[in-house]
């Protein structure tokens, strides 16, 4: 009688996290998805920023059966400072991130959440 009971214990619970898994991924999904129609749905904003930070984000993928194959993506951010001192930090790609520097000002672009470009100002 253990065993079965055991076994349909860890079916239920293979389950539950099969289904977890799944629910989280559609979740995943569905958050990249609004973020997305409510960046298309804001409007574009040029303002005048100083950029007070930048951090880089570094994470490593296994792939393979035994983890033979290893990759490393870089994610990059930089953080702006407004006029009314609110501070928003976007996400820009590798390029731009190496052309800005701490203590820049300028103009800042971008729609929602999304980084479209900064103008130095000399």
């Amino acid at each position: 009688m253990g065993y079965f009971f055991t076994s349909g214990l860890f079916e239920g619970l293979f389950g539950f996290v099969f289904v977890l898994f799944i629910a989280i991924f559609i979740f995943t999904i569905l958050r990249g998805l609004l973020q997305w129609n409510k960046n298309n749905h804001s409007p574009q904003l040029t303002v005048e920023a100083a950029i007070v930070s930048k951090r880089m984000a570094v994470s490593h993928h296994n792939g393979g059966a035994h983890g033979e194959h290893m990759s490393t993506s870089t994610s990059y951010y930089v953080t702006f400072q407004v006029e009314s001192g609110d501070r928003m930090e976007l996400s820009v790609r590798g390029k731009e991130y190496g052309l800005l520097a701490e203590g820049d000002y300028g103009r800042l672009t971008f729609q929602g959440t999304r980084y479209l470009g900064f103008q130095r100002k000399l």
